[in-house]
């Protein structure tokens, strides 16, 4: 028997299709859900609730499983760390994370994924979990985007690469040239529902669509953690949004659900497309 899969998971899409996949591989999992954070779709596997503080917890329960590859996968909200509660091993990480977070998400993310590393875990991305999730290059679905389209893909990606660099965010709206907004801590969901509530005049609208939404690593990023992830929420809220497609990075992002994300976009009319890494990217 293979080693289980061991997956530290919050909200959402991403850990239940990586579960599924274990699982349908024949490799297996054991799932730890975040106490605050329980994904209901995979109480049905095997692991247990953990808090986000107790380290020592979840290094005992993942050896105790045999796992040996490990992937955090989900979304959890960055915690109040005065109020977590700790184990021992938490507690001699607390200081180290405290540092480490205030020079952003990125430094804090390699922090735990250095501390599972030095326990004897082989941490890996979500991609290496289910390699089907990444996103190939070119067109994948819709309409042929523009010349003109392709022109603000070009400027998201560039908006995109300069943030990232900063830690601030994955995702950038642009339409006719204009920076519409910047994807922040509240995410991108949030994001296209602040680019929906803009004037026609400067966003596209359902019956005369303009702009795109691009996502993209950031340049410091810890990848192995937290690529930036699309599904069929993104191409229902960008369509709600106006815009005429989503452009992402090719092997650089994860497509959710990509037969559903595919036929969704071809029905509302937007383009799904892969750019190459090096758009937008300063030599």
């Amino acid at each position: 028997m293979p080693a289980p899969l061991g997956l530290i998971a919050g909200l959402g899409d991403l850990p239940v299709t990586i579960a599924e996949n274990a699982v349908a591989m024949g490799q297996g999992v054991h799932v730890l859900r975040l106490k605050g954070f329980e994904e209901p779709r995979l109480a049905g596997y095997p692991g247990s609730v953990v808090g986000l503080g107790e380290v020592g917890a979840v290094i005992t329960r993942l050896r105790d499983a045999g796992c040996r590859d490990l992937v955090f996968a989900g979304n959890v909200s960055r915690p109040n760390f005065s109020d977590l509660k700790l184990d021992l091993r938490g507690a001699a990480l607390l200081p180290k994370v405290l540092s480490e977070a205030r020079k952003g998400d990125d430094a804090l993310l390699r922090v735990l994924v250095g501390e599972f590393e030095k326990s004897g875990f082989n941490v890996i991305g979500s991609e290496q979990a289910h390699a089907a999730l990444l996103a190939p290059a070119g067109l994948i679905a819709g309409p042929e985007p523009s010349a003109a389209l392709l022109a603000d893909l070009e400027v998201a990606a560039r908006v995109a690469s300069a943030s990232g660099a900063l830690d601030i965010g994955q995702a950038c709206v642009v339409c006719d040239g204009l920076v519409l907004a910047v994807e922040a801590q509240e995410g991108t969901d949030e994001m296209l529902r602040r680019c929906a509530a803009l004037p026609d005049t400067i966003r596209g609208t359902p019956l005369a669509r303009r702009g795109v939404l691009v996502k993209r690593p950031k340049p410091v990023q810890e990848r192995r953690i937290d690529l930036p992830t699309t599904g069929v929420s993104t191409v229902e809220l960008a369509a709600a949004a106006g815009l005429a497609g989503i452009g992402v990075e090719a092997g650089g992002a994860l497509m959710l659900n990509r037969a559903a994300m595919e036929a969704k976009a071809s029905s509302l009319g937007l383009f799904l497309y892969g750019f190459s890494p090096a758009l937008g990217v300063s030599a």
